[in-house]
């Protein structure tokens, strides 16, 4: 995972600033996890993994200002703007970690991750589900927004087709579009949807379901009773 915590350190300056040039419809996506993240409690304990600079988080505070939120990443560098970004607040906590691999904690009433867990091998996915499982109360939700391969390799093909549509046609440059696919091709090991859908109910989640698809980009949730 070194090569990973080296790509984002290396970006992570910037990282926010390209966000809405990468990533299509970008505010429903968000928006999608958000609404998801349902808790029965005002001040839930939420746990974001692979949490970069804390932009989900962030949102995520705006709809439980009461929270506590780990935020839990390999890069030192993306978790200082995190910091930056979370500076005087209280009840926010930091942890440099490989969150395939460390104790991650809990009991959470949330586990959120955006963008992160696709970076992983297949069966450290699978086990990580098992793991967020672990660490969610009962009633606890775990929210996944994230990218996923096409069920066939013609609609993985037409989604990467459609995505370099999209980042060729905003105000990237030609080196920064350049940078973005490098990263594609050489960190990303998406999988197929229904089969992250089979592992969460494998992991022992009740309730299993997509709440937002476009393309590659999707948003799942899963419950523990």
């Amino acid at each position: 995972m070194d090569y990973i915590r080296k790509a984002f350190d290396a970006v992570a300056a910037e990282y926010d600033a390209q966000r809405e040039s990468i990533i299509p419809d970008m505010r429903n996506y968000y928006d999608a996890a958000i609404w998801a993240a349902e808790s029965t409690t005002s001040a839930p304990a939420i746990l974001d993994i692979g949490a970069g600079t804390g932009l989900l988080s962030a949102l995520l505070l705006e709809k439980y200002p009461a929270a506590t939120i780990t935020l839990l990443d390999i890069s030192e560098n993306m978790l200082a703007v995190a910091r930056e970004r979370f500076s005087g607040r209280k009840n926010i906590w930091f942890r440099a970690g490989d969150y395939a691999q460390v104790d991650l904690g809990g009991p959470y009433d949330l586990v959120c991750s955006a963008l992160s867990i696709h970076h992983l091998e297949p069966g450290d996915k699978c086990r990580l589900f098992r793991r967020v499982y672990q660490a969610l109360a009962p009633g606890g939700l775990f929210i996944n927004a994230d990218q996923a391969e096409g069920e066939t390799p013609y609609f993985t093909q037409r989604y990467l087709d459609h995505w370099n549509d999209f980042l060729a046609s905003g105000p990237l440059s030609a080196n920064e579009h350049a940078g973005i696919l490098q990263r594609r091709d050489t960190l990303d090991k998406n999988e197929k949807l229904s089969t992250q859908l089979v592992w969460l109910c494998e992991a022992g989640f009740s309730d299993v379901d997509v709440v937002y698809k476009n393309r590659t980009f999707v948003v799942t949730v899963a419950r523990k009773v």
